[in-house]
C-alpha cells in the first residue's frame, strides 16, 4: 500500500543521526534515519516530495519525545501512529513490534509464533525491516536466533546503541574504537 497524498514531513538532528518525520492526518507516518534502507517511494527531497511543515502537532510531539527518549528521559512513547502504508501482514508485524515493552527483545521466530505462522520467520523479518516508523515502533528490539544482532534498516550500531540505551544489551562494545555510537544513559522515566 503505498503513503497517503496528504503527508507533511520535518527533518530534525538526534544524537543517532538526522531524522525525518512524516505525519498524515491520522497520525505519525514515517521515522527514517538518514541513509536508512527501505525509505518511502515517495522522495523526501526535491520537487515531489511531501511538503515541509516543522510546527505540524504530531511532528513537533513526535521529535520532542524522540528527543526524551534518546536524552533517556521517557520510556515510551505517547503519538497516534499511521501504519496503514503497510500491506494487512506487516501492518500485523508492525502491531506486534508494539507489543515488546522498552528493556526487553524478542526474536523473529517468537514473533512468527505469536501471529501463528511460525513457518513465516523470513517474512516477518522482512516487514520488520520495512518498519516505517523506526524506533517508535520497536523495530530494534528483534534479534536473531540466540539474540544475535542482525538486521536494522538504520544500520547496526544505531540498534545497538538504541538497545544499550534501553538496557537490554550489554555495553560490551562501548570500548573506543569499535565503531559503535555512545552509549546514553539507561534507567530513563515513562
Amino acid at each position: 500500500m503505498p503513503f497517503s497524498s496528504d503527508i507533511v514531513q520535518s527533518r530534525i538532528a538526534t544524537p543517532l543521526g538526522d531524522v525525518r518525520l512524516a505525519a498524515s492526518p491520522r497520525g505519525l507516518a514515517g521515522l527514517w534515519f538518514d541513509g536508512q534502507r527501505h525509505q518511502p517511494v515517495q522522495p523526501l527531497d526535491g520537487p515531489a516530495a511531501w511538503p515541509l511543515e516543522p510546527g505540524h502537532p504530531v511532528l513537533r510531539e513526535a521529535a520532542r519525545q524522540l528527543g526524551d527518549y534518546l536524552a533517556g528521559q521517557r520510556t515510551g512513547f505517547d503519538l497516534p501512529l499511521d501504519l496503514d502504508s503497510g500491506t494487512p501482514f506487516q501492518q500485523a508485524v508492525w502491531r506486534a513490534l508494539l507489543g515488546i515493552r522498552h528493556g526487553a527483545t524478542a526474536s523473529y521466530g517468537a514473533l512468527s509464533r505469536q501471529l501463528g505462522q511460525p513457518l513465516a520467520v523470513r517474512a516477518v523479518g522482512a516487514a520488520v525491516g520495512r518498519n516505517p516508523i523506526s524506533v517508535i515502533v520497536p523495530c530494534h528490539r528483534v534479534l536473531g536466533s540466540g539474540g544475535a544482532l542482525t538486521g536494522y534498516a538504520g544500520g547496526l550500531e544505531r540498534k545497538s546503541a538504541l538497545l544499550r540505551l534501553e538496557g537490554a544489551l550489554a555495553s560490551q562494545k562501548a570500548a573506543a574504537g569499535d565503531g559503535a555510537l555512545p552509549l546514553f544513559a539507561a534507567g530513563a522515566q515513562a
